[in-house]
């Protein structure tokens, strides 16, 4: 057998004293777990008594009973909890937050028009759709959302995505020459299946908030989500080059869709409409460089430039004034009916198939939402409630679907618009909703000569923040390759496939980096620092002082069903069981060959915040080894859980309380009174 020792000058028990360690002094008796509890632990909750019901019914009845839902008080606990006005409210600073809401609600609410009608055309429906989802969802959302810097309407990955299902859905006939009852039919029919799928993608976050999921937000990481958004900008870029070019092509759905649409234009590139085309030209000629001005001089400028409305209204009289839609055959808007639609349940025929196309639709919403309101949340120093938020949007989506509107979710620039601007709470969100109510009620004939091309350029234009994340790929490839690695395959997977299929694919490839990190850890043999009490990994460039026949291990990883080979592996190396010829373990500190056997094994617990029940045999099944080996294994810094889990496990049955310890010092004193008979001796170990 051998230990994880490693050779050095060893001094006999007379020179100990000199060394001035811990391990020739007593302080005091070590602390046992059991010892422990009986001098600090508190008296134990005594059980309730037995329910005649399903447990999960009596935990919900003890909560309310603890909460008091049914009382005044609670009752208006609750509501505070789920109505955020109720809070913020009274504390508003009129005099301090209001101008600065208005001029912010104004300026996103002028910039939610043109980009509102634009998203409508990447959803497949007509563009004064795009001005109800620029309205309801942001009216629901300052009345139940907690991020008081977030910016909710039209986003161009949810656009992109519910497009996609649109199209698949409602398919547009072979044929193309339709009269003008058909196309009206037509854009009914991709009208009620645009909100069938906000109407699913909300019921599904209803379903979350009900079963208090806002956790699943941790397992959509940043280089997951900034790959997502970046890739689907790729996808709208290349949608949007039919109507830069003034071309009638079908859409192309499915995976490979974005190379399917470049072979397509590049076919059709001899039948691009002149006109079109320079119309497109102009516009991005404008709209560009005004971006990267409000970007470079954000500082100075008292409010950022609104190049989307200036490009509308110059592009609106150009085309009222010289007739090109009937001279040229440009396509223009058209007229914008005004007023609200009726409240219509969306026609759920397809319900199964749709909800297969929301749930990642409301992953998306939920994913890009809080992360984004986590951001400026941190940076003005106040809390955001990733369960209410599900509520916010699922509510946001459920009820604007009931007036033809298709997702929503915050959006990356109106949202970095309305922090320039100088927004402070929710209430610049109805500021916004009052200028897209004017639109809708009085000056949408204005934009019927607006030419769709226009709008297009518009779409491209407003993803320059999701083409720039790309600039952070040398600082990730620098911080972290495995991040690096999640990013890119998520990337290309968003690109050739689909952005549905590129988020699982980056979901799956990520969490597998987690698994496969866990397997991978490196176990730390311990030595004691000279002069300190604390223990150190051998690897490190320490003086270290060991004890003959004692091994100390760390082991800092979950203890679960993935983990537990290379656990039993771990062990069985140190301690001298199974065959020799097997390959050593990556390891903190090699053991010597000649080096005593071991007799005293401590297992330093506190880097495993779990263990499942096959780790948990695992450690039964090691401590029984031990026994029949003559070694004494002793467990240090076991937190409650994995401790009841190793219990439930039978571990008591081979193991006395005696043997656990409440730190690596104390197991280690306990150690030494062990070893005190045959007169060890300690080393002092350079490494």
């Amino acid at each position: 057998m051998s230990g994880p020792l490693v050779s050095g000058t060893c001094s006999g028990p007379e020179e100990v004293s000199e060394l001035k360690s811990p391990l020739s002094s007593r302080f005091r008796e070590p602390l046992t777990h059991a010892r422990f509890q009986e001098l600090f632990g508190g008296a134990e909750e005594p059980e309730l008594p037995a329910e005649p019901c399903l447990p999960w019914l009596c935990r919900l009845r003890r909560r309310r009973r603890a909460c008091g839902f049914c009382s005044g008080p609670g009752a208006w606990r609750g509501l505070l909890a789920r109505v955020p006005p109720l809070r913020w409210l009274p504390q508003y600073r009129w005099r301090a937050w209001l101008l600065g809401d208005a001029v912010a609600g104004v300026t996103v609410g002028v910039v939610h028009v043109p980009q509102g009608m634009a998203f409508a055309l990447l959803t497949s429906v007509p563009p004064v759709f795009g001005l109800y989802t620029s309205f309801f969802p942001v009216l629901i959302y300052s009345l139940l959302g907690t991020g008081r810097h977030l910016s909710t309407g039209t986003f161009a990955v949810l656009s992109l995505m519910t497009g996609s299902v649109v199209e698949r859905l409602v398919p547009e006939p072979l044929a193309g020459n339709l009269s003008g009852v058909e196309r009206e039919q037509l854009e009914a029919r991709r009208v009620g299946a645009a909100a069938a799928v906000a109407f699913g993608s909300g019921a599904l976050m209803l379903a979350m908030f009900a079963l208090q999921l806002g956790v699943l937000s941790t397992f959509l990481s940043e280089p997951v989500v900034k790959a997502l958004t970046s890739g689907a900008a790729l996808h709208v870029l290349v949608s949007q080059l039919p109507s830069l070019l003034g071309l009638s092509l079908p859409r192309q759905i499915g995976c490979f869709s974005l190379f399917k649409t470049l072979a397509a234009v590049l076919t059709a590139l001899v039948r691009s409409s002149p006109a079109e085309l320079t119309i497109s030209a102009l516009s991005l000629a404008l709209l560009v460089p005004v971006k990267e001005l409000n970007v470079r001089f954000r500082d100075r400028l008292p409010t950022p430039i609104p190049g989307e409305v200036v490009m509308v209204l110059l592009a609106t009289v150009l085309c009222f004034a010289s007739s090109l839609d009937t001279r040229y055959n440009v396509q223009v808007v058209g007229l914008l009916p005004g007023g609200f639609p009726q409240p219509l349940f969306p026609t759920l025929d397809e319900l199964p198939r749709i909800l297969a196309d929301a749930l990642p639709i409301a992953l998306v919403t939920f994913a890009v939402s809080t992360s984004l309101a986590s951001i400026y949340a941190d940076k003005y120093s106040y809390r955001i409630d990733p369960n209410q938020e599900l509520l916010a949007h699922g509510v946001s989506n459920l009820v604007s679907s009931l007036f033809s509107c298709f997702p929503n979710s915050a959006t990356l620039a109106t949202t970095s618009l309305l922090v320039d601007a100088g927004g402070n709470t929710q209430l610049a969100g109805l500021f916004s909703c009052i200028v897209v109510l004017s639109v809708l009620l009085w000056l949408g004939p204005f934009f019927y000569y607006l030419p769709k091309a226009v709008l297009a350029c518009i779409n491209i234009s407003s993803m320059r923040q999701m083409f720039f994340q790309m600039q952070e790929l040398p600082q990730l490839w620098h911080i972290s390759r495995v991040d690096f690695a999640v990013w890119m395959v998520t990337w290309v997977a968003v690109v050739t496939l689909n952005v549905d299929l590129g988020l699982a694919v980056g979901v799956v490839v990520s969490m597998m980096t987690v698994v496969c990190r866990t397997q991978r850890v490196q176990c730390l043999a311990l030595g004691l620092a000279e002069g300190t009490e604390l223990y150190r990994p051998l690897r490190e460039s320490h003086k270290l002082l060991q004890v003959p026949g004692l091994c100390i291990l760390s082991y800092p990883t979950p203890l679960y069903f993935a983990t537990r080979g290379q656990f039993r592996h771990t062990l069985e190396w140190h301690l001298g069981f199974g065959e020799r010829s097997k390959q050593s373990p990556k390891l903190g500190g090699l053991p010597d060959k000649g080096a005593e056997p071991i007799r005293v094994m401590i297992l330093d617990f506190s880097g495993i915040s779990f263990a499942d029940a096959a780790g948990a045999r695992e450690v039964v099944q090691l401590t029984r080894r031990c026994q029949d080996a003559g070694i004494c294994l002793l467990l240090a810094q076991c937190n409650a859980l994995v401790l009841e889990t190793l219990t439930r496990a039978g571990l008591l049955d081979r193991m006395t309380p005696e043997q656990l310890f409440v730190s690596v010092q104390d197991a280690a004193a306990h150690a030494l009174e062990r070893l005190k008979p045959t007169g060890p001796k300690i080393c002092t170990v350079w490494v």
